[in-house]
């Protein structure tokens, strides 16, 4: 049976209001209270994929909304395979995906915002961040020494680099932004795919076993698990200070991988669905000339 309400669906998961947000009670392996079995959910996901066609096709009609998708996630929560899974079934003419590594000698000469606002959506598509400027409150918590290849100043109206409130005043700028967005006609949505620490483990060691999966290994994803409890603090405080109705977090279980794909497809349609999409209505005048045009075609 096709999912009705995919606001009820994911509501669950979704964050608007993080003052009292907490990370311990989002469990990496909930189904959210719903009673599916695995073949359920591929039939669902592939049910959405018509769903979100036709969602993709009113959006870029209409040329009024864009849509932008921001995928956080330790290493080996399924960020790729979420994007190829969810969005296979849209036109890659309506769709831009931008992966952020990390930044260039020309990023690092700019704010920390610049190079996620150039590959913003245009109106009437969606847009895919994998990874984006939350990197600037996650890995660069985490890892500080990282804060000198941007050579910041010590003074000014920002506070020093590195302190409680700098990382306060990171996150505001993140706020403000996303709130500007939203006013601009951009739809954020925040997805953060937790996985456990078990399971990352599992699908690392699978990365090392099997010989197809070599190429995905990297020693360094490894020695960030030393970090865990650094990175869980990081994207708990990022939540709890941008989760806002304008730009909702959905924090979805990840150690399901198919139903993680279902979620986050299921919150991608709800959120398009609350910007109540049309066809552009036209004119008298332009269905007049319908009309001549097709008398036209006709008589040729």
């Amino acid at each position: 049976m096709p999912i009705a309400s995919p606001a009820a669906f994911v509501a669950p998961f979704r964050i608007t209001d993080g003052r009292h947000f907490r990370l311990a009670d989002h469990a990496p392996d909930s189904l959210g209270g719903h009673d599916l079995s695995k073949d359920e959910g591929k039939a669902l996901l592939e049910e959405g994929k018509v769903r979100l066609k036709a969602m993709q096709e009113r959006l870029y009609a209409a040329d009024s909304w864009s849509v932008l998708l921001i995928l956080q996630a330790m290493d080996a929560a399924g960020k790729d395979s979420t994007i190829e899974h969810v969005m296979s079934g849209v036109n890659p003419q309506g769709c831009q995906v931008h992966s952020f590594k990390a930044p260039s000698a020309e990023e690092l000469d700019h704010d920390f915002l610049w190079r996620s606002v150039k590959a913003l959506p245009e109106r009437g598509r969606i847009g895919i961040h994998n990874r984006s400027y939350y990197e600037e409150v996650l890995v660069v918590r985490v890892h500080p020494d990282f804060l000198a290849g941007q050579r910041l100043p010590g003074n000014g109206v920002g506070r020093k680099p590195g302190s409680a409130k700098f990382w306060a005043e990171r996150l505001e700028s993140i706020a403000d932004h996303e709130r500007h967005l939203a006013r601009s006609g951009t739809a954020v949505l925040k997805f953060f795919l937790h996985v456990s620490k078990e399971e990352q483990k599992k699908r690392q060691l699978e990365r090392i076993d099997d010989p197809k999966k070599n190429w995905k290994f990297n020693a360094r994803d490894v020695e960030e698990r030393a970090h865990w409890d650094a990175y869980m603090a990081a994207y708990e405080d990022a939540i709890r200070a941008t989760a806002a109705p304008h730009a909702p977090w959905y924090v979805i279980p990840a150690d399901r991988k198919w139903f993680m794909r279902l979620a986050v497809m299921q919150a991608i349609l709800a959120e398009m669905e609350a910007l109540a999409l049309e066809f552009p209505k036209l004119s008298a005048d332009a269905v007049a000339r319908l009309g001549e045009a097709r008398t036209t075609l006709l008589a040729s």
